[in-house]
């Protein structure tokens, strides 16, 4: 009996280990890299001073990198002979960008510390040095990632939101991830920054009628019904380039630019939260922080698995 006790007093320490392995800490790189934050805020920085869409561009690649097998950084994986990589698949093909910027950040970061900061990680800090940076709320980003060796072609393609998708499709997609509904709703508020192109919502200007006639008419003319794919548009027409709660503003007057912008206000169960986020910038920080802290934790890589890549591009 004796022995018993010993194996499951054994066996629960090395649960508890492996439990306090695979968590994340805002402390990871406080003594292996002290300036991997500091280096990448001031790339990020530049980079939206030089281009202020970049920082929606790098929000969005945090965004569809943990939506696709957890933050693993997979996104920036090029194909190689013996996979085919998430940048071809159709929600990230000719619309996903700032994999340059990224590969800047990578190299800054590589020359302060070597072989030490994840990719996966990278991605994390510089979606929340981004949304700082164009006047948005911060908040404490979780660390201790490590970086995919493969990538899927197929799960970027099934698993990350569509444009085009309703309420109950948005929700399902969200809780598949762990995600709630406030946190769906919240983490949807990241379109007040960035652009679509014209195959997003060319069918919502042109068919659906919960879009205000100004916005239809104004958006016609820069999407044609045929040509133009490739055309952008605000997400926000309202203040494009800072992140403030306009987005919500614009749903509740019928002016969200996709599909499934404006299905969270259609006389569903998310119209009220909305309604919240449209008067209350204060409550929409708040929920949008706590909501990036849980998407930054869906199946992270941590203690042994995977790797720390010295080209994001690249498996070592």
């Amino acid at each position: 009996m004796a022995s018993l006790y010993a194996f499951l007093y054994t066996l629960v320490l090395v649960c508890i280990a492996a439990v306090a392995s695979a968590q994340l800490s805002s402390t990871f790189y406080d003594t292996s890299c002290p300036h991997a934050l500091s280096t990448i805020k001031y790339a990020v920085r530049a980079a939206v001073a030089k281009e202020r869409r970049m920082g929606a561009s790098l929000l969005r690649l945090h965004f569809h990198d943990c939506f696709v097998n957890g933050c693993d950084g997979s996104v920036l994986l090029d194909d190689t002979a013996t996979f085919t990589g998430e940048k071809t698949a159709a929600p990230n093909n000719n619309s996903l960008r700032g994999f340059d910027v990224i590969d800047t950040i990578k190299s800054q970061v590589e020359s302060v510390c070597k072989q030490v900061v994840s990719c996966a990680d990278i991605l994390a800090v510089a979606a929340r040095d981004s949304v700082v940076a164009l006047g948005g709320p911060s908040w404490t980003v979780q660390l201790g990632r490590r970086d995919a060796t493969t990538a899927s072609f197929d799960s970027a393609n099934s698993d990350i939101p569509k444009p085009t998708s309703d309420l109950s499709t948005l929700l399902t997609d969200f809780s598949n991830k762990g995600l709630s509904t406030t946190d769906m709703i919240a983490l949807s508020g990241g379109h007040t920054i960035g652009q679509a192109r014209c195959t997003s919502f060319r069918d919502r200007i042109y068919n659906e009628t919960n879009i205000a006639s100004s916005l239809a008419t104004s958006l016609q003319a820069n999407c044609p019904s045929s040509g133009g794919d490739d055309n952008l548009s605000p997400l926000d027409a309202s203040t494009p380039s800072t992140f403030d709660n306009y987005y919500y503003k614009n749903l509740v007057n019928k002016k969200g630019l996709l599909h499934s912008d404006q299905q969270l206000y259609n006389g569903g169960s998310a119209d009220s939260q909305v309604t919240t986020y449209s008067t209350n910038m204060a409550q929409f920080y708040s929920d949008f922080a706590a909501a990036m802290v849980n998407m930054g934790n869906i199946s992270p890589l941590t203690g042994s698995s995977g790797e720390i890549r010295t080209n994001c591009r690249k498996t070592n």
